[in-house]
């Protein structure tokens, strides 16, 4: 009776061990990667859980009333931007703060710029207005920015002295209400103490002269003056065909003046008259 207890006991340890056994064994080839290299496989609850986590983030950055409108949808670190917003300024800057954060990796934008309608030829008059008066006191002399509007769409050209001059018009064109969108071609002039002292040399030469320095009285409507690399270029609007001419001999008589390109243009005179006075 002994002997068959002690046999069925010896029965049942090897059973529970094997059971051990094979369930170790489980474990451990569930572990273990399928291929020699291969990562463990990632779960589509994971997957989620991961987009959910970057979509909370970038949700989280635009938690502001200028955003209140607008919705963000993350799929495979792709956050995607729609709805609306007042001002172009509030568009470029739900991209700027979603771009940051954790678990993003692009952003498409999709987001409408929802503000009042204004026509182009208002927006052309009081933008033009207002970047003439920008960076007064900052030698706004020497910042060269053109403007054009087409469908709300504002397209920034010409030549800025700093980056900081270019950031400002920037700034300054996204928040006027009725821009859609806005392009940027500005060029920013090579940083050169040489070029620094023909703007000096050539401002001097120009508004030193008696016909010529009633044109820094009002300084949103002064000879503006580039320089690249001692080649000199002149913008702006004067009185005379006379005044144009002069600024222009003034300029190309500054010593280390490479080379002067005109593009005065004179008040009051037609567009075709200009065109084809500056291919002379």
């Amino acid at each position: 009776m002994r002997q068959a207890m002690r046999t069925t006991r010896t029965a049942l340890l090897a059973a529970a061990l094997a059971g051990v056994l094979l369930s170790l064994s489980q474990v451990s080839w569930a572990m273990l990667p399928t291929s020699p290299g291969a990562e463990p496989a990632v779960s589509a609850q994971q997957e989620s859980s991961a987009s959910g986590s970057a979509g909370g983030a970038a949700a989280a950055r635009l938690d502001k009333k200028q955003f209140r409108n607008v919705k963000v949808a993350v799929e495979n670190g792709i956050a995607t931007l729609s709805g609306t917003v007042d001002l172009f300024e509030y568009k470029s800057d739900a991209e700027k703060r979603v771009r940051k954060a954790k678990g993003i990796n692009a952003v498409r934008d999709l987001i409408e710029v929802a503000g009042p309608a204004v026509s182009d030829s208002e927006l052309q008059a009081k933008l033009g207005e207002k970047l003439a008066y920008d960076r007064v006191g900052y030698g706004n002399t020497f910042n060269a920015i053109t403007l054009s509007v087409q469908s709300s769409v504002v397209t920034l050209g010409g030549h800025a002295r700093t980056d900081v001059d270019k950031d400002s018009a920037l700034a300054l064109v996204s928040t006027c209400p009725g821009v859609k969108d806005v392009v940027s071609e500005i060029e920013v002039d090579p940083v050169s103490m040489m070029d620094d002292e023909t703007r000096m040399a050539v401002a001097r030469a120009v508004y030193g002269y008696p016909s010529l320095n009633k044109y820094a009285i009002d300084p949103a409507k002064p000879i503006r003056i580039s320089v690249q690399n001692g080649h000199v270029e002149l913008y702006g609007s004067v009185d005379s065909e006379s005044d144009k001419e002069v600024a222009f001999i003034r300029a190309n008589g500054v010593p280390g003046v490479f080379s002067v390109k005109n593009y005065l243009q004179v008040a009051n005179q037609s567009t075709e008259t200009q065109k084809a006075e500056a291919q002379k």
